[in-house]
This record gives C-alpha cells, sequence and structure tokens, in this order.
C-alpha cells in the first residue's frame, strides 16, 4: 500500500557395516568426546571424514535415523530416499529397507560443536541432540524484519540495521521517542500491506515499529507495535507506549516490544500491539472522514531493579 504522506517529526561415499564394525577404535582424546564409556569411529577416519560420512550425497544435510544404504553400502538420508525414487543415486541400485545400523553408532558416539560456533557459540552437543540446540541457539542469524517483501537476507543485529538502511531505504532515528503522521487520502482502500517500518537507536539497543492496514476478519484495522532487535530475554527489559487521538478522544497502549524473532507476522496476528478500527481512525482524523490523518506518538524506556527494593523502575532517556 502506498501512502501519500508520512511526516516523521522525531557427494560422498558410505562404506559397508562389515567395514565399520571391524574398523572399531577407542576413542582419540582430541577428536571428539562422548558420554559414553565407549566411542565407535572407524579406524584410520578423521573427525572431517566422520562427519563427511554423516553427510547426505543428495541433500548435504547431516543425516539421522533411520539411515538407509543400498547393497553396496552407499548411504542415504530417509527424506532423500523419497525423493530418488528408491534408487541409490551413487551406483543406481535399488535401495530397498536396508538400515546402516553401525553408521547411525558412529553418530551416536559423536560429541560436535555448534554449526554456529564461529559467531560465538561454545557450546558442544551429543550428535542427535545438536539439531535440537541449533533451532534455539541465541548465536543463530536473525531475518531480516523487514515486512512487506519475502526477504531471505539474514546476519547479526549491525549487519541486518545497515541492511535495512542501505537496501531497504528504512527511516533511521536516534532516540527513545517519537511522532509520526500518516495520511491516506481514500482510507477506505485498505489491503494487506505494510505502510511504514522505522528504525530507533536508544539505549544502545535498535527497535523496530512497525505501521500498518491490514483485514482483521471483515473489518479493516490500523496497528502500531515495536519489535526488539535481540533476543526475547534482552526485549523484557524495556517497555514502550503508543497513543492515537483526536477530537478529545485517544487510545493508549503499553508494553513488552517482541524479539525479532518472533515473525512480522506472528507479532501482528497475535494482535500484540495498538489496534485502531477504521471508524475509530477516521474519527481521530476529523473533518469530513474522507481523508486519513493520524498522529501516532510515543516513547520507550528500559525497566531498571531497585536494589532496595527489588521493583523496575523506568529509566527514561532524555
Amino acid at each position: 500500500m502506498e501512502m501519500e504522506s508520512i511526516e516523521c517529526v522525531s557427494s560422498t561415499d558410505g562404506i559397508e557395516d562389515e567395514e565399520i564394525q571391524s574398523s572399531v577404535l577407542s576413542h582419540h582424546p582430541h577428536q571428539f568426546s562422548s558420554a559414553k564409556s565407549h566411542n565407535i569411529i572407524p579406524a584410520g577416519i578423521a573427525p572431517t571424514s566422520v562427519h563427511e560420512l554423516l553427510e547426505c550425497p543428495v541433500c548435504t544435510n547431516s543425516m539421522y535415523p533411520p539411515i538407509h544404504q543400498c547393497h553396496n553400502g552407499h548411504t542415504i538420508c530417509s527424506t532423500c530416499k523419497t525423493r530418488v525414487h528408491n534408487r541409490c543415486p551413487t551406483c543406481r541400485q535399488e535401495l530397498g529397507d536396508i538400515r546402516c545400523l553401525a553408521l547411525e553408532k558412529v553418530a551416536e558416539s559423536l560429541e560436535l560443536p555448534c554449526k554456529y560456533f564461529s559467531l560465538g557459540c561454545p557450546e558442544i552437543f551429543p550428535y542427535y541432540s545438536k539439531l535440537k540446540h541449533e533451532a534455539l541457539c541465541n548465536f543463530r542469524p536473525y531475518n531480516c524484519p523487514y515486512a512487506g517483501s519475502e526477504c531471505s537476507v539474514t546476519g547479526d543485529i549491525p549487519y541486518l540495521v545497515a541492511h535495512l538502511r542501505d537496501d531497504h531505504k528504512v527511516d533511521m532515528h536516534m532516540g527513545c521517542t517519537f511522532n509520526h503522521r500518516y495520511v491516506k487520502s481514500n482510507p477506505r482502500e485498505v489491503e494487506n500491506a505494510t505502510w511504514m517500518l522505522t528504525v530507533f537507536h536508544c539505549f544502545g539497543q535498535y527497535f523496530c515499529l512497525h505501521f500498518e492496514a491490514f483485514q482483521l476478519g471483515m473489518a479493516p484495522v490500523y496497528m502500531a507495535f515495536l519489535r526488539f532487535m535481540g533476543d526475547e530475554s534482552e526485549a523484557r527489559n524495556y517497555s514502550y507506549s503508543l497513543e492515537v487521538g483526536g477530537n478529545g478522544r485517544k487510545l493508549i497502549w503499553e508494553g513488552t516490544p517482541r524479539s525479532v524473532r518472533d515473525s512480522h507476522r506472528k507479532v501482528r496476528d497475535s494482535h500484540d500491539g495498538l489496534i485502531i478500527q477504521r471508524n475509530m481512525a477516521l474519527f481521530f482524523s476529523g473533518g469530513d472522514r474522507k481523508e486519513l490523518k493520524l498522529r501516532v506518538t510515543g516513547r520507550i524506556w528500559k525497566e531498571q531493579q531497585n536494589p532496595e527494593g527489588g521493583v523496575c523502575i523506568p529509566n527514561l532517556c532524555s
């Protein structure tokens, strides 16, 4: 949806079962640790080679049980077994239903670093629990918070801030108060669309202010909400308020910003923000109610723990 004006005041082969089972060694202390008293590491195979053995030759993802193999010992993950129509992608032999139990046992004995170790994660996990951790790892990249396009860019917060500024041309503002005016000449033409995203920098952190129009059931509504560019645990340290009004009436919303770990759609669909029905928005606009003129003001503050009383007190920026 276009705005008439916006004014801002502020392929590796596997090995056969017999080969693996005849090549069992005790654990090497400088390779991989294990929670078990014995580890199954094929003889003469370096840790990187073991990891390659556990890589599916089709999708290149790590394989998890059930790991399938053909009669020649070539392995494949269960997902890709269906994709290749039960034919080995290496030798074209029929796969059948042979499980590579020895390779599954090798995987069970391993502990590997999180795949985000280069981004700062120091954790090491058993092979079979690594995926669960990586899905929630605090060091995993963030998705681009820009709404209104299917942007696939990921990265850390400084990278995404530069991406929003340079690629999406998002307005960047310093300070923790804002005063925005939204104008639409024909407010009855409401469709699912993002109107505006503004990034604020305060308290050494970045916040995304969203304002948009969309259909809520049969009724068009306008919604404003704030997202914190960081994890949820950090977002809880901050609060914000939004206010919209006119003709002697006003609506006020106070809440905690949602982390950008939560998608824009998830936040919007949870109605976690200031929601303005169209009739109310037109009432606030005044005049002949044929043009939308909304002024949304607000502020962000940091909650501080009172060391004496044990209660949170707001820390307002100047």
